[in-house]
């Protein structure tokens, strides 16, 4: 643990800086996947997960569940249009307890980031909002000349400040050799494994959701728990209402009874009572 002084003016400790990371590249592979609550951080943490990412408005509730983890705040395309809200967000982030900020805008974006010394981890390859731009979703890099158009991406992201690259469905053999020939540390999320993070959606590795894509692999099945939690609510809840209508619930033993003496003086007590 490295500690460290965050834009909330706190003393607090980290799994890795900017720095260490920069460190490792090319050494070895570290994880890296999202969390968007307390919950989800914790377990990430505690599975020993390298790097987390979530979005400005989680990052209060991920950084409370992972305290110590390298955290990136992801701010979404549409999200924030104008320069000024991109400055305000990613500021808002760092003061909440992000160490770095992800954004998929262009590379005066990034530069702007960078300028106020706040690491920035940019996005290339298929980044799938701009999808129409390359014809639908689909890998990125499969000729030579979109290879080296990539590599020229690459280099520009290098000039406008960024530290770090999310990756997104490149050839494998080309995210290889790119990753060897930037300073950038590059973030594989499908791919291929030549690059210096593996990152994963949390959705994929636990299993919630009933379609992933092709590079998504389940490491558990919360889906078909979650489909046991629906259906046993359901059931509970048909039964309450049998039970209730039927006369069996509240039982006997569900209720609270006065002692007989006590029951009798209330009803004598009524009786002189005047009604209404």
């Amino acid at each position: 643990m490295k500690r460290i002084y965050d834009w909330d003016a706190k003393f607090t400790q980290r799994n890795y800086t900017v720095d260490d990371l920069k460190a490792l590249k090319g050494q070895r592979l570290i994880t890296q996947t999202n969390a968007s609550s307390a919950e989800e951080a914790a377990a990430a943490q505690e599975a020993g997960i390298d790097l987390i990412m979530g979005d400005p408005p989680n990052v209060a509730a991920v950084r409370e569940g992972a305290p110590n983890m390298f955290l990136t705040a992801a701010l979404a395309l549409p999200d924030y249009p104008a320069e000024t809200d991109v400055l305000r967000a990613a500021f808002n982030a760092m003061k909440d307890g992000a160490d770095s900020v992800y954004t998929a805008r262009p590379p005066h974006i990034v530069e702007l980031l960078a300028r106020e010394e706040i690491p920035v981890m940019c996005h290339l390859g298929l980044v799938p909002r701009k999808s129409t731009w390359r014809g639908g979703l689909r890998a990125i890099g499969k000729n030579a000349e979109e290879a080296m158009q990539l590599l020229n991406d690459f280099r520009t992201m290098e000039n406008a400040g960024a530290f770090s690259v999310e990756a997104e469905l490149i050839v494998s053999e080309v995210m290889s050799e790119i990753s060897k020939r930037t300073v950038l540390l590059t973030s594989s999320l499908g791919s291929g494994n030549g690059s210096d993070i593996i990152h994963l959606f949390q959705s994929d590795i636990v299993g919630s959701t009933s379609t992933r894509p092709r590079h998504g692999r389940a490491f558990g099945n919360i889906l078909k728990l979650q489909e046991e939690i629906r259906s046993e609510r359901r059931k509970a809840l048909t039964a309450y209402n049998k039970s209730v209508k039927d006369g069996t619930y509240p039982s006997e033993k569900e209720q609270v009874r006065m002692k007989e003496k006590e029951l009798a003086k209330f009803l004598e007590k009524l009786e002189k009572h005047p009604s209404r």
